[in-house]
């Protein structure tokens, strides 16, 4: 079995608000960036099967953040794959602070895809060509939560454009949580909150389609439901905050 994997992360100022303190945007951004650095390291990443004409698609994740960290803290993220299932890896991470405190954790399930029918494929021989890969540590928060009956009180629409594509030619996770992020009244998000989100993408949406994206208020949350121009819905999402 393997060890965790930890990467050195800094609150650099690129990276920070007006708050002088690390996006959420970024924060999950990082955690996704790390995700994919590791796999390739370990030998499944991308790259590998694109060369049999397959991909990694995220299925779903739950982020919780403790704190933000400050402009140029510096602070550790350690990851490690928990299990395979015949559709979804369950991948796992830990934010931790210099003096070894908890900053966040989070917990993405990742399905494998033929990039030509664009459906999941059976991904239990990379349990077991990869085993070693593998940490016997659970999830250090509860895994994604099912989200229903959104019922929006506020929409936008947003054109899919090339910053919004990744390397899967689908919009890129980030973008969606950039368009939920941006409908949250500011106080939300420059006050002293602790933050879960609960993400799961339901399809694909592609260059040159329009998004809806609906936003249902509630105390302390809101709801997402975000649908293509042809009314399929791509993704649904809750975001809480709390002291």
């Amino acid at each position: 079995m393997a060890e965790k994997s930890r990467y050195k992360c800094c609150a650099e100022p690129q990276k920070v608000d007006f708050t002088l303190r690390e996006t959420l945007p970024s924060l999950g951004s990082q955690i996704l960036n790390i995700a994919g650095a590791d796999a390739h390291g370990k030998g499944f990443g991308v790259e590998v099967l694109n060369a049999d004409n397959h991909t990694w698609v995220l299925s779903r994740i739950a982020f919780e953040f403790y704190r933000r960290p400050l402009q140029y803290e510096e602070y550790t993220v350690e990851t490690w794959i928990s299990d395979y299932g015949r559709l979804l890896s369950t991948r796992n991470f830990t934010l931790t602070d210099s003096k070894g405190e908890m900053l966040g954790a989070a917990v993405s399930q990742w399905a494998m895809i033929d990039m030509e029918k664009r459906t999941a494929v059976d991904l239990s021989w990379v349990g077991r060509e990869h085993q070693e890969a593998m940490v016997e540590e659970p999830s250090p928060v509860e895994r994604p939560r099912k989200v229903r009956n959104v019922t929006p009180t506020i929409t936008t629409t947003h054109k899919i454009v090339y910053s919004d594509i990744d390397f899967n030619r689908h919009v890129n996770t980030m973008r969606y949580f950039d368009m939920m992020i941006d409908m949250l009244p500011l106080e939300v998000l420059e006050g002293d909150f602790k933050y879960r989100f609960d993400i799961h993408f339901l399809r694909e949406s592609r260059y040159g389609q329009t998004l809806e994206v609906g936003c249902e208020m509630r105390e302390g949350a809101a709801l997402f439901e975000i649908k293509t121009n042809e009314e399929v819905v791509a993704v649904r999402a809750a975001i809480e905050w709390y002291k």
